[in-house]
């Protein structure tokens, strides 16, 4: 073999060792994408597919997220104010006007509420009893077509009856309840763990909570409940249980018992407010239907309004929020009762929103 010989043969062995390594290598990063793929969500699959090779590398769009409020008008007598327009609304973020981009008046849509009631063994299963036999007339102030819940909670909330519209299935549930096993009420974890489950459910939500307002030792604190709520779009209503028992002589008879009982009191009322929601503190049955008759009126009364921040940022912050009823001049709106007193009106709308965190964004 003379050396020109050897040279070529040499040189077709190199090039067969570097075809060889080339494959390999792509071999090990076709198998580490394959991986990944298998790993990743429908969605991500879908957008790797349909996604142009040049986007990947480029930056990230944002698109300005769309904050929707539900608002309900009344007069300070409660009554519902329908007919208002568009130009009647003005939201402030953190006191900056807002251009309203969205617009839909009171809808003729079922109704989507979650009942969310006390049921633990305080008091000799005294309030849980009255939480079932109230919760059995709310649902006489429902239509045909809403849809209800029932959790109940004492050491945990537990799901008794998912979304339904048979009422008479509903009833059932409630009036078949078996002792309370527990004489914890941890308020708090239901609340959150009630509001975790309807971020899976799609459109307008509510909860109605029948509760004496105790919490004895949730995992989750008042402030974990306050910004859970802040974060979610789900109007909370209140029914207190425990009023006329507290304004008995023997319930008022210690100062300790007195002063938890209000301070319960204050933070239903605020988680209500941050909601924008109401809560009801009644002394006498004779009050509840009017009180859940007012439940039902304002989820079927509700303005929806939506806008797009001006000035966002994406901090993970919470947004304070206020609405203003005007004229379409932009002053002041009032209105006239039936006996001729005027009188500004009363919105109830959530409080603020939590804004979008940031996000890391691609570069060249």
């Amino acid at each position: 073999m003379n050396v020109e010989t050897a040279i070529r043969r040499a040189t077709i062995v190199v090039a067969a060792l570097a075809a060889l390594f080339t494959a390999a290598g792509w071999l090990r990063a076709h198998a580490k994408q394959s991986s990944e793929w298998l790993l990743s969500s429908p969605e991500q699959r879908a957008s790797e597919v349909s996604a142009p090779a040049e986007q990947k590398s480029g930056p990230i769009s944002v698109e300005v997220p769309l904050v929707n409020v539900d608002v309900v008008v009344t007069d300070q007598d409660g009554r519902v104010l329908s007919g208002l327009k568009k130009a009647n609304f003005r939201v402030l973020e953190n006191g900056r006007p807002q251009v309203i981009r969205n617009f839909e008046p009171p809808a003729s849509a079922p109704i989507t509420i979650a009942m969310l009631i006390e049921y633990s063994g305080t008091a000799y299963n005294h309030f849980a009893y009255k939480a079932a036999f109230w919760g059995s007339n709310f649902l006489n102030h429902l239509e045909p077509l809403d849809w209800v819940a029932l959790v109940t909670y004492d050491i945990k909330p537990t799901v008794r009856l998912d979304f339904t519209r048979n009422k008479a299935e509903m009833e059932q549930m409630l009036s078949s309840l078996s002792f309370p096993q527990f004489r914890e009420a941890n308020m708090y974890d239901a609340i959150t763990d009630t509001l975790d489950r309807l971020d899976r459910v799609k459109g307008k939500k509510a909860i109605l909570l029948l509760s004496t307002g105790a919490n004895t030792f949730s995992s989750s604190t008042l402030d974990d409940t306050l910004k859970r709520i802040k974060q979610s779009d789900v109007t909370i209503f209140f029914v207190g249980l425990a009023e006329s028992e507290y304004h008995r002589a023997d319930a008022r008879s210690s100062g300790a018992r007195s002063i938890g009982y209000l301070q319960a009191k204050n933070e239903l009322q605020s988680f209500a407010r941050l909601s924008g929601g109401n809560a009801w503190f009644p002394r006498f049955e004779g009050e509840l239907p009017e009180i859940f008759k007012s439940v039902a009126v304002f989820l079927r009364s509700q303005y929806n309004i939506g806008f797009s921040p001006e000035n966002l940022k994406r901090d993970g912050k919470y947004q304070k929020l206020e609405v203003e009823i005007v004229e379409p001049d932009g002053t002041p709106l009032t209105v006239t009762t039936p006996k001729g007193k005027r009188q500004k009106p009363v919105v109830y709308a959530r409080e603020g929103y939590t804004g979008p965190s940031a996000r890391l964004q691609e570069t060249d």
